[in-house]
């Protein structure tokens, strides 16, 4: 068998593909007389798959800068080279040589990896080949057809009320209490609560500007019980640390996110819940509580610094007291 004659056909079929993807109205039926007519006069050989070039890692690197350009967070292009990077291992070859099948057996390969951790390292994949096709520098995406994994509807587990008293009670020193106080006040997130400065406080406004996902500014506001407490701790340091929470120990510097998850599993440790204690659950209290008491979904949205709005949907549950209380005042009898 003249292995060249298929090489051949493979490579009318390729151009056929490039051209019609390019132009849809072009008359096949004639390009492919011509391309046949042009196609005769060479011999075409196909390279083995070990002649093309394994460019998988180089394109990721291009992808990286790119979006460093763009504006988006080391952490973010820290997580993103991470995922890529496992992912250029496991198929260990070129980007154009990259199928769907690929791809899903990579997501399949590791039977540990829960459905968010699955979904999380789709998302990246499909980031990066959209961004490549988008590019020109490939032609088509092998995780298009790839359908996010289905996951588990769980509400999230917000402080009631009751419990809210219960956190405030077991608070023993004024950091753990202007702490709990602005995590429920702001609903911010655990990173966002570690950066926030002195002057990022606007006293006037009971407001602290603060920088979210992929570098957006946002503003926040503090309770009178919150700045209240955050007062107390303020006047109570002994310091010139320009960020709001900070060690004990000297030298005086802000406070990580593991420090403040330490000072949280202390407050837990006092107080008898039925569900876990975390620096995310008071974000959690705060919208699910600000919905409860009837704001807008989509200002809670803008307070919580989420980009997509069917984020903040998960939070639109209201109770079984309210739902009665709305058909009593809004039902026609």
């Amino acid at each position: 068998m003249d292995f060249r004659v298929n090489d051949t056909a493979r490579l009318m079929n390729d151009v056929l593909v490039v051209l019609t993807t390019i132009n849809p109205d072009i008359e096949l039926n004639l390009l492919e007389v011509r391309l046949e007519e042009v196609m005769s006069n060479y011999e075409v050989e196909r390279k083995s798959d070990r002649e093309i070039e394994n460019d998988i890692f180089e394109k990721i690197e291009i992808f990286l800068s790119s979006r460093k350009i763009e504006g988006l967070s080391s952490k973010t292009l820290a997580g993103y080279k991470i995922e890529l990077r496992m992912f250029a291992y496991y198929v260990n070859k070129a980007a154009v040589k990259i199928s769907t099948t690929d791809i899903r057996n990579f997501l399949a390969h590791n039977q540990s990896w829960k459905i968010n951790t699955i979904d999380r390292k789709l998302s990246v994949i499909k980031t990066f080949f959209g961004w490549l096709v988008r590019e020109e520098l490939l032609l088509r995406d092998p995780s298009a057809k790839i359908k996010a994994p289905k996951k588990p509807k769980r509400l999230p587990k917000a402080l009631s009320i009751d419990e809210l008293e219960m956190v405030r009670e077991s608070c023993e020193t004024k950091r753990e209490r202007a702490l709990m106080e602005v995590m429920y006040s702001t609903g911010c997130r655990l990173s966002e609560i570690g950066n926030m400065k002195m002057s990022d406080m606007d006293l006037q406004e009971r407001s602290v500007t603060v920088i979210g996902k992929g570098d957006k500014e946002r503003i926040v506001y503090l309770s009178f019980k919150a700045l209240h407490h955050l007062n107390n701790y303020l006047n109570y340091r002994n310091d010139d640390c320009e960020f709001l929470f900070v060690t004990e120990r000297r030298p005086y510097r802000k406070m990580t996110g593991r420090t403040i998850e330490r000072i949280i599993d202390k407050i837990e440790s006092r107080v008898k819940l039925s569900k876990k204690l975390t620096p995310h659950v008071f974000r959690h209290t705060f919208a699910t509580l600000s919905m409860e008491n009837g704001a807008d979904l989509a200002d809670v949205q803008h307070l919580l610094g989420h980009e997509d709005p069917s984020t903040t949907l998960i939070y639109s549950h209201v109770s079984e007291e309210r739902k009665k209380l709305a058909f009593k005042k809004y039902h026609v009898q």
